[in-house]
């Protein structure tokens, strides 16, 4: 826990037992809260009004005003306000009807100061990273506008269409294409456009960790769970909690985080690594991948059922080499956003640029023309952006090679492999800058280079 945070925390107790506002503000005060207590779900609504609150520790069972009642009232007047509920094992019930209405979680009386204190650090933890967010999306909001999925083509329209007709549910989504064509841009727009949208979006991307830091990743560990964990760690499918759970690269899960995906998803709770209570979990889950999963399930490297869970809405991003009407319009947009940089913008493009970038089939994708810009904007020093701009394009465009006035064409698989091969050899064999270059990940460019063959040192 963040000690700033600590520091000044405001947490409200809402008792009727003067023995449970006494000995709950001696634990928070030690731990270096600043604590207020009363006694009625009355006095609670006018504390309130007075005093910006971080927590609310609510009893349920009060005389006048009873907890449920005082939650609603809470609720309506900050919507983002965390609630915790105290209860006795008779109420549990009740406790999982306010928690329905917008309480964050409940303890069982009685409890020990470790129990309260773990609750109060874990809803401190999720108001923490809330607040923190939507201090970013604020910051953010014109980034956000800047990175939105761009196109006019027939088939980027399908596509809005798709995201509109998708964001308001709750069905999981399923984003198919390769790298760099602006999958994740979609999950976001989903997420955005939808009832969650002012939770989390959490994003874990499948492919850049080993299985057994992806589990704790997920899920969360407890303290000393295995070597290394010197602390309780929040899973972010619980930070995701109301909100929205973003898989980037699902194929790349082993069948053993598979199993407790699909478990995650028909019983909506979650364990963490070495812990023994089960914890609940609301979040709206969109997937990403660009393998082909069918071919996955027959391998046996994915399993058909979690597959079909997360197939309910399936959306197919197309890659850039088949929507190539769409380029100009991308190029434009990306001058406006990277002209912000430059002491020079640029503001006229050349004809010919636009020929050259259109004739290209940009095997990262979107990606790529993005870095494929930025750089070009790095070597230009006048306000027009000019073929000179794109000399890796200029000396070999593998899209469309020209002998005297014919055209030679080439497969996608050549166009690919003497792509790769050329940014190979600007970069010297350095892996992982080529990669940059081409929009792509590190693990897909290892990939191609094995498909075929390459040996570039």
């Amino acid at each position: 826990m963040n000690k700033k945070m600590v520091n000044l925390a405001k947490i409200l107790i809402v008792d009727d037992e003067k023995v449970m506002q006494e000995s709950c503000s001696r634990i928070f005060e030690k731990e270096g809260y600043q604590v207020y207590a009363v006694d009625s779900g009355e006095d609670a609504i006018k504390m309130f009004e007075r005093y910006p609150l971080d927590l609310v520790l609510l009893d349920l069972k009060m005389p006048g005003m009873g907890g449920i009642k005082t939650l609603l009232r809470l609720k309506e007047m900050d919507p983002g306000l965390t609630v915790l509920i105290m209860t006795g094992y008779p109420s549990i019930e009740t406790a999982v009807k306010a928690i329905k209405l917008g309480a964050y979680d409940y303890i069982t009386k009685p409890f020990t100061p470790d129990t309260l204190r773990i609750a109060t650090n874990r809803a401190l933890e999720r108001k923490s990273l809330i607040t923190e967010n939507q201090h970013l999306r604020k910051q953010l909001e014109s980034k956000n506008e800047a990175d939105m999925v761009i196109g006019q083509s027939e088939i980027m329209r399908n596509i809005y269409e798709m995201v509109r007709r998708a964001a308001p549910t709750d069905s999981k989504v399923l984003i198919t294409g390769e790298s760099g064509t602006g999958k994740e841009l979609i999950a976001r727009a989903i997420h955005n456009h939808s009832l969650r949208k002012d939770m989390e979006f959490v994003t874990v991307d499948c492919s850049t960790l080993v299985e057994t830091l992806l589990e704790s990743e997920l899920f969360g560990h407890v303290k000393g769970s295995f070597t290394g964990a010197t602390q309780t760690k929040y899973g972010s499918f619980e930070l995701a909690n109301g909100g929205t759970f973003f898989f980037d690269e699902i194929g790349n899960l082993s069948l053993n985080i598979q199993a407790k995906l699909l478990r995650l998803i028909q019983e909506k709770e979650i364990k963490p690594v070495g812990g023994e209570k089960s914890i609940k979990v609301d979040a709206r889950i969109i997937a990403a991948t660009n393998q082909d999963l069918r071919q996955a399930i027959a391998r046996k490297d994915f399993r058909e059922d979690l597959y079909y869970r997360l197939n309910v809405f399936p959306i197919h991003m197309p890659p850039l080499r088949e929507r190539k009407e769409d380029i100009p319009l991308l190029v434009n947009h990306l001058l406006k956003k990277y002209n912000k940089k430059k002491g020079v913008p640029i503001t006229r493009i050349e004809p010919e640029t636009i020929n050259l970038l259109t004739d290209y089939d940009w095997p990262g994708n979107v990606r790529e023309l993005k870095n494929a810009i930025e750089r070009a904007l790095i070597l230009e020093d006048e306000d027009t952006l000019l073929p000179r701009c794109f000399p890796w394009l200029s000396r070999r465009n593998p899209a469309r090679m020209s002998s005297g006035s014919k055209y030679k064409y080439y497969t996608l698989r050549e166009v690919e492999k003497q792509h790769i091969e050329m940014i190979l050899v600007e970069t010297r064999g350095h892996r992982g800058q080529a990669a940059s270059l081409m929009g792509i990940d590190r693990k897909t460019l290892y990939q191609k280079i094995n498909k075929y063959g390459l040996n570039v040192k």
